[in-house]
Parts: C-alpha cells; structure tokens; sequence
C-alpha cells in the first residue's frame, strides 16, 4: 500500500473520530441548555459490581427523570425513572474499584422504582437536588426516602 493513501485513511478516521466527539459535544450541551441537568452513573444491575456503571446525564422533569448516556448519539432517554414509584433503600460510598469507576465524590443510592432495583451514583452536590427533588412530590404521595 502505498504511504500517501495509508495518509489518507489515518486523516479521514482521525476526522471521524473528531467528528463524533464534537457530536458528543453539542448533544450535552442542547441537554444542558433544558436546565435540570446533573451528572449520574447508573449501575447494570446484571453485571457484579464493580463493572456495570454508565456514565450519563439525569435530566429533571416533572415526575421523572429521563437517563441519557454520555457516549450514545440518540436524542431519547436511555431510561425514565418515575418519582412517584421510586424509593431510597440505602444510601452508601463508592466500595474498593467501584470508586474508580464513578466520578469523585459520588454517592452510590440503592433504590427500588416500580419493583426493579436501580442504582445511581450521583455526586455530593446533586445528592442534595435530587433528594430535594424526590421529597417535594405533591401531597399525598408516601415518602420516598427510606435510608
């Protein structure tokens, strides 16, 4: 093969690659743009810990908050956790290579919504928005926070 076409091909993945993370990049900041935003990891429950975490972004509705991943092109939510059907079972750190999985600081909240086990790992700072979050449901609805 000849060096001028080996070149080429190395320009145009290198300019795909860059291409996709500007993607990236612009689909962070139109989820952004929408307010609510907060940085959280969700756990494959499928997968023993520590592997399984995913990177995203929770996004603030009304009575949900929709999942997007950090590296997916898709407009959509990856998932929609309800407030009224979700619950805080416990709260606890990040445990031994967990930790390097999750970004700093993290709290790792093990929680129940609508019988299946979900776990966030969310930072110190949105903790305290999302729990303001989950306590002000309209009156009514039974207190969500357990732990």
């Amino acid at each position: 093969m000849h060096p001028i076409y080996l070149l080429d091909s190395l320009g145009i993945v290198l300019l795909l690659a860059l291409l996709a993370l500007l993607l990236f990049a612009v689909r962070r900041r139109f989820l952004q743009r929408q307010g609510g935003t907060f940085d959280c990891s969700i756990r494959n429950s499928a997968r023993p810990a520590p592997k399984g975490w995913m990177l995203g972004v929770g996004r603030y509705d009304r009575e949900t908050i929709e999942w997007y991943r950090v590296f997916s092109f898709s407009p959509r939510p990856r998932l929609v956790i309800g407030r009224r059907d979700l619950e805080v079972v416990h709260r606890r750190p990040p445990s031994g290579a967990e930790a390097l999985a999750l970004l700093p600081d993290a709290v790792v909240l093990e929680c129940c919504e609508a019988g299946r086990s979900v776990e966030l790992a969310i930072g110190a700072d949105a903790l305290t928005g999302f729990l303001a979050w989950l306590e002000s449901a309209p009156p009514g609805q039974p207190s969500s926070i357990v732990a």
